[in-house]
């Protein structure tokens, strides 16, 4: 998919900054707390702009230009959708294509837990294609924030741990053997499980596929059969079971047919999966890389045969998993205890 770069690269910096907001007149009769959070009342109409700046299982978050908090529910009837097209109608979108980033328009009625509950919910292609950018860089970025913290507290309590046994060990070879030689053991030890743990963390950022599956779809069609059904769960299973997983899916459709028809196709394919593996075994967002529809690029097989064109109609996943969690902990070697016998 290619674009000019004054098109693409402006709205990117916008959306990556949070500084494009825009409010309804609405926004003046709810009520909105000090701490820049807003409760709409039960059955209060409003429609709202902003940016999404959180994105959770079934809610997610705008801000205004006001730098106002409004939380907003979706719901089976809620509409997601492009703003213009043909007859001003718009194309459909899942709504696991709301991302943080994304400008939106919403419209709905407040509910009993002072949430927007979505009627309607509308935003520009272009604004899609760059909070698609944004959220395939941050996510990865985010998710190895937290497990970097993660380790480096571990870090900290093993090395509190090792310099009380380092201590002890220097104790004990003094009196047996003057300390000297037990000294130097275990002072190498030391170092080695801190270079140990400095090679772990500097992994932390570098992901290895652990498995890839293809599903294939039938000519024109979006909908899963039951042998892509059966793949989608066998994956789920292990990313499940797997530490510091994330999963990529692309979608790709064959070369008949217009490039742009193929684009929208393969994205509903790889919106098709997404929405199975979430519904169906519970797989974070968090834990997936935004999906792309690749089009009729990147085939597999010739198109100019029935078979080939069957294999090049697919969805791609793979399981990544984060090597710097997988990799052994670092130990002492028992060989620097200086026991003396």
């Amino acid at each position: 998919m290619v674009f000019t770069k004054h098109k693409m690269f402006a709205p990117a910096v916008l959306a990556t900054c949070l500084l494009v907001f825009s409010a309804s007149p609405l926004l003046a009769q709810d009520k909105t707390n000090p701490a820049g959070s807003r409760t709409v009342t039960s059955g209060q109409k409003m429609k709202l702009k902003g940016v999404v700046t959180r994105r959770d299982a079934d809610t997610f978050t705008v801000r205004d230009m006001n730098g106002v908090d409004t939380v907003v529910r979706l719901s089976d009837k809620t509409s997601v959708k492009t703003k213009g097209g043909f007859m001003r109608g718009g194309s459909n979108y899942a709504q696991t294509s709301i991302l943080r980033g994304l400008n939106v328009e919403v419209e709905g009625r407040g509910n009993g837990s002072g949430e927007l509950d979505a009627d309607k919910i509308r935003f520009n292609e272009a604004d899609m294609r760059v909070a698609r950018a944004v959220e395939s860089r941050a996510a990865p970025l985010e998710e190895r924030a937290s497990d970097t913290e993660n380790k480096l507290s571990q870090v900290e309590a093993n090395a509190q741990r090792l310099s009380g046994q380092l201590e002890e060990l220097q104790a004990v070879s003094n009196a047996a053997r003057g300390g000297a030689k037990a000294a130097q053991q275990t002072a190498d030890a030391a170092v080695a499980g801190v270079n140990a743990t400095n090679e772990r963390i500097s992994a932390l950022d570098d992901y290895a596929p652990q498995q890839t599956a293809a599903v294939n779809f039938k000519t024109g069609s979006a909908v899963l059969s039951p042998e892509s059904k059966t793949t989608l769960d066998d994956i789920a299973g292990k990313a499940l079971n797997a530490k510091g997983y994330v999963l990529e899916v692309s979608g790709f459709a064959d070369s008949r047919g217009s490039v742009n028809l193929n684009r929208a196709l393969s994205q509903r394919r790889a919106d098709a999966v997404i929405r199975y593996l979430v519904e169906n075994h519970n797989i974070p967002l968090r834990r997936i890389v935004t999906p792309y529809g690749y089009g009729e690029m990147n085939p597999v097989a010739e198109n100019e045969t029935k078979e080939g064109r069957a294999q090049n109609r697919r969805v791609e996943i793979k399981l990544l998993v984060n090597k710097g969690l997988t990799s052994p902990a670092p130990t002492m070697n028992p060989g620097t205890s200086g026991s003396g016998n």
